[in-house]
This record gives structure tokens, sequence and C-alpha cells, in this order.
């Protein structure tokens, strides 16, 4: 067995694998950029080593820093997790090469399956069933136009390249194939520099069925059960689970030694996943979709209904080691659901946030993990992948394991980031959820109702109660005439009033009377008093009390009440007259980023629509266009690096059609 491993990646799958070469007694070498010099993967590793600058070209992604780090720490191995280089060639090669052992599978497996045609040839040459479609290597557009009437619609144009859903196109009717295939194509060659396409029938209803596969260096395949990956917005996973709750024994048998021929066919060693397209209302037709040769995200569920230790099992398989079971060992106990956490606000369409964890508490107990990437006090920057923790819950049954894990959810307290546990409690409850009715476009197609956006009452009494108690300095220390808390001679306070908007954007007032009566701006009034208790506070509003957690940071406020956390933004007082509102429009930043382009000039006349400034940040780019026409003033310049709500620009408004100045043409 090796003594040093190096982890070739950052956030919770790095901390996770530092975790098993702790328990192992091997030394971990974490590597990190400028941007994670103070985070968690490298706090917790035994050594540490700098690769370079945020920017993961220059730093995670860089093989020759790699190599450098692994000779300089004396490591014998090299760990990629997930994502980055996990699924690379080249850098497997390099690795060899240096005399390293790279924990994952053949380089040949790698580049088999990570061509998606030459992935379907070879399983159906095994005989495992795939999606029917075409194939074929180098279809020109005509020749996929003709595959499509063969097929019959409506069909999927995938790329053979990458994954993740980029460049991946549904499409109904022959009418929309032509325009279908050009933008995948663009998209497939930006994404993965390679625009090679191929159809697939369209499976309706479809469920994402994979199984964990284990196969060692002398000969032993096996398959460790399958997990149910059907919760999905946009193909990336959000909720998964194990075992499906669609499939009978007998079925799971099948999936599994379909599984395990798909290995077989390629010599595949190591841990991987083979992923499964199934009609929801036929689970007896799986079809082969393609195979993940590295360790999934959602792996922890199948640890926690197995008892196997996947990355222990990967590094023994690196160091040649048999395999100390058989499948007859095998075997599945309860049940598992896994959440993962993102830095993304699903009230502004899932956009990326950011900021400082300003508050932590991370759930435990009976049935719970959570593997984080999360400390107290530490930045969450925007240049890398916006998933910051798991949450996963286990318990003897389904439908105890969902509530465990929705009570964890609540539980878990990130203040200073916004975060999508609400969604996930949300998508949690719905009742197709609870009776395992899942498929690919569940999520998708109720999407507006699992995006809450209310505020709880108590949430407005926590800011208010918290934000008065904030204004009354310590006793003597001033005078009480400089404290706008509404102290007034003559003993009866006057109100005192806070503008805010919270998740849907709209202005509300918030006014608190003599320090106990709260209304609210929807025309409510209620009792509300809070006590400070250590680290948090207990609110009661009409007579009930809840614990709550507030922090505050500029105008932005955090408050977690009931298992729900919510963010206010106190604005400027609105003005008193009408015709005193300015009539100049500010465009903001939806999201903390990188402005990455400028699309127009200073003081030029734009109409409505156009774009304007486009922000990048964890892998998205939002363009922002003008709300009305008028002329620009830019407050920014590309590379600039923006906050949440910082105005990029503010539109002058004119009449653009009576202006004599030539209108700027919209991108």
């Amino acid at each position: 067995m090796f003594d040093t491993v190096l982890v070739a990646n950052r956030g919770e799958i790095a901390v996770r694998v530092i975790r098993t070469l702790r328990a192992m007694g091997i030394r971990s070498v974490a590597v990190h950029s400028d941007a994670d010099a103070d985070a968690r993967h490298v706090r917790e590793a035994d050594v540490a080593v700098r690769l370079g600058p945020a920017p993961a070209t220059e730093s995670y992604l860089s093989i020759p820093r790699l190599l450098e780090a692994a000779e300089l720490t004396g490591a014998q191995a090299v760990h990629p997790g997930y994502g980055f280089l996990s699924e690379n060639t080249r850098f497997a090669r390099a690795c060899a090469d240096a005399g390293l052992v790279f924990v994952g599978p053949p380089a040949s497996a790698v580049e088999v399956m990570g061509d998606k045609i030459r992935a379907k040839q070879t399983v159906t040459a095994a005989g495992v069933p795939v999606v029917p479609g075409r194939t074929d290597l180098a279809m020109t557009d005509d020749d996929l136009v003709a595959a499509a009437d063969e097929v019959g619609y409506p069909v999927l144009v995938k790329p053979s390249a990458g994954g993740g859903g980029k460049g991946m196109r549904l499409v109904q009717e022959p009418s929309a194939l032509r325009d279908a295939l050009s933008s995948a194509r663009r998209e497939a060659a930006s994404s993965f520099g390679d625009d090679t396409l191929f159809l697939e029938r369209f499976v309706l209803r479809p469920r994402h069925i994979e199984v964990q596969v284990l196969a060692d260096t002398h000969g032993t395949v096996l398959h460790l059960g399958e997990r149910e990956c059907s919760l999905q917005r946009r193909h990336q996973k959000i909720i998964e689970e194990a075992p499906s709750p669609l499939l009978t024994p007998a079925q799971r048998e099948r999936y599994g030694a379909l599984a395990v021929e798909v290995a077989r066919a390629v010599d595949y060693t190591g841990v991987g996943t083979v992923e499964f397209i199934v009609p929801g209302d036929s689970p007896d037709e799986p079809f082969f979709m393609e195979m993940n040769t590295r360790l999934q995200v959602e792996h922890p569920v199948t640890e926690l209904v197995t008892g196997v230790d996947l990355v222990e099992q990967q590094l023994r398989v690196a160091a040649g080691e048999r395999l100390s079971f058989t499948q007859d060992d095998v075997r599945l106990d309860g049940h598992a659901v896994e959440a993962r956490i993102y830095a993304e606000d699903p009230a502004r369409g899932f956009l990326p946030t950011g900021g400082t964890t300003l508050v932590l508490r991370e759930p435990s107990g009976e049935g719970v993990r959570t593997d984080s990437s999360l400390r107290p006090g530490a930045p969450v920057g925007t240049t890398y992948d916006p998933m910051l923790a798991k949450v996963i819950a286990s318990a003897p049954n389904r439908a105890t394991a969902l509530s465990r894990l929705d009570q964890a959810l609540a539980d878990t307290v990130v203040l200073g980031v916004g975060t999508n546990t609400r969604f996930l409690r949300r998508l949690l409850r719905h009742p197709d959820v609870r009776a395992g009715a899942l498929d690919t476009g569940l999520v998708e197609r109720d999407l507006d109702d699992l995006v809450d956006r209310t505020v709880p009452v108590a949430a407005y009494a926590a800011f208010a109660l918290t934000r008065l108690a904030a204004l009354h300095p310590a006793a003597g220390t001033a005078d009480p005439w400089d404290v706008p808390d509404g102290w007034r001679l003559s003993g009866s306070p006057a109100p005192v009033h806070w503008d805010v908007s919270g998740p849907d954007g709209e202005r509300l007032r918030i006014t608190l009377t003599g320090g106990h009566r709260l209304e609210v701006g929807d025309g409510t009034a209620h009792d509300v008093r809070a006590d400070e208790l250590p680290d948090e506070w207990l609110v009661t509003v009409d007579g009930t009390g809840v614990r709550a957690r507030v922090v505050t940071a500029g105008s932005h406020t955090w408050v977690h009440v009931d298992g729900t956390t919510v963010v206010l933004t106190e604005l400027p007082p609105a003005p008193l007259h009408a015709e005193a509102a300015s009539a100049d429009a500010a465009v903001r930043s939806p999201m903390p980023g990188s402005v990455v382009a400028v699309h127009v000039t200073d003081g030029a006349l734009v109409e409505a629509g156009t774009p304007l400034v486009a922000v990048e940040a964890m892998k998205m780019e939002h363009s922002l266009t003008a709300p009305t026409a008028g002329t620009v003033e830019l407050l920014v310049r590309a590379g600039d690096q923006v906050r949440v709500d910082q105005e990029l620009a503010v539109i002058h408004p004119v009449d653009a059609h009576d202006a004599d100045v030539p209108i700027e043409a919209t991108a």
C-alpha cells in the first residue's frame, strides 16, 4: 500500500478522500490555487502544495504543476477525485510516465467510454441494449436528418464527447432539427473541442438509474447495486438515492449483470458507474446510456447501504490488491438519500451566489453524514463549481431516510452565502418524490411550485428585532437622541421603519412600533418579542416561539428560522413623493463574479434589450441588457470583479426614436 497520496482536486471531494487516507494511515497531499490557500481541504491534509493562480488552467488543470507537486512531496499515487482531470487520459499517462500510480481505470477504458459513439458500439457488441438511434462516426447534418426520420420523433441530439447535458438538444419535430444541430455543434465544439453528434430516440418519462461497479486487476468484476438519479434539473443531478424504489430484486440483479458485462467489455479496473436510461413504465427495458470512469458525486449513498468505502477500494485496487469480498457478499441494507448543496439562488433562476461563510452549522446525528468543503469564516468564490456540500441520510426504509434528510437540511445553517437548501426541502416533500414516482422531467415540470419565494413572518420579526437591538449602544456611551430607534422624550417610542427586499425582489416596508408590534407591508400585524440566547435568538410571534440565527453583512441580513434560510436586503428609504424618484435605471449584477465582456461604449444610446455587460461565475455566464432606451453610463470594465447587486451601469432614459444620436445596434 502507498504511504503518500496526492489528491489532485479541491472542495468536498478532496476533503472526503483525505478522510479515508487518514483512516488508512496514508499521508495525504493537498494541492491548491491562490483562491484556495486557506480552504478546508488544505487545512485537513498532512501536506499542502500551491499550484498557481486561481484560474483552473493555471492550477488544478496544470499537469506539469501537479507532477511537480507529487515529486516534491514524495507521493507514490495520485487520486483525481471527480471533475478536473479525473477522466483525462493524458494526465493518466503522464502520471505513469512519472512513475506515479493513477488511482483510476486504464487509459484505454477511459478513452472508449469517453467517446459516447465508441462506447455504444462497444457495449452493443457485448450484448448490452442501447437506446435506439444512430451512432455512425462523422455524420453530417444531412446524415443526421435522415437518421432522425428512421429513428422517429422526438429525438435527442447528443455530442459524442463530454457530458453534463452540454450540447444536448431535444427535438420534437423535423422542422426544428437543423437549427438544433447547428447550436448543438457550436456548444459541443466550445465545451469539448469536438462537434461530433449522434441521435437517440427520446425515451418518454425516463428514469435515470446507474449501477456501481468495482473491479480489481486480477479478473474480479462485481456490482454494488444501483442508484436512482432521476431528480435532475438541466441534466444535472440534484437528489440521488440507493437503492432505486422502482426495481424488484430480479430487475436489480439483471441491471447489475449488464453493468458487469459493460465493465468487462473494456477490461475495466477500479470504481466506475454504468448509467441506464429506463422507460418509467417499462423497468424491464434498461438502455445503456454511458459509463463514468471515475468516482461519482453520489457515491456516499452506495457506501451507506453496502458498508463499503469506495475510496478505500479504489486505493487497494490501484495498489494491486485483490478484492476481499465476492458478489455473494454484497448486501443492500436499508435506504440512503443524498442532496447536493449548491451556492446558488433558486429564486433568481438558480444564479450562482458567493460570499463569506459567516455562520455555519452542519447536521449530524443518527444516520446523517455530511461531506463538505465549508468552514466558518471561509470565503466562497465564484471561480469553481458551485457545489459546497452533500448531506446524506440513511435509515432502515425509504420513508424514514427521506424524512431524516429533510430534517438534516432543516438543521443545516449556512449564513453569508445563499444556498439551495430550501429548494431541496421542498423537492423532498413533493408527493411524487415521496411515492417514488420519479422521472427526469419532474423538477422542470413543477419548478414554479418548488421554488418558494415566501418569507416567514418570524424571519421579518427576527430581522426587525435584532436590527433594533443592534441600534442600542452600551449603557451610557451615547446620547439617546443619536440612536435611531424611535426613542422620544415622551416615553412612547415612534415607529421604526425598514425597507427591504426578499427572495421575490419586491420592496416591502417593515414597521416596528413600541418595540413589540410588527407591521409588514402586506398589511398584517403581529405581536413580537425577541430574547437573546447563546448564538441565537428566541423570536416569539403572536405567542409562538421559534429559534433564529441572524447575521448581517452590509445591506444583507441572513435569517435562519424554523428550518428555512432567507436573505433580506435593506434598501434606501423610498422617496417621499413619486416625482422625487429618479427615472434613471440601474443595471445590477444578479450574482458575484467577473465581468467577462462589455458590449457597449460609455455614453452610447441603446434600445431596451440591448446587451450591455456579461458576468461569469461558477462556469455560468449571464448577459445583462438595458431595461429601457437611453444613454449608458458604464461603471465597470472587462475583468472587474463584482458583488451581487453591484451597479454595473446606469441607463439615463431618453426617447431613443426622438434622439438625433445613432442608436447602438443590438448584439
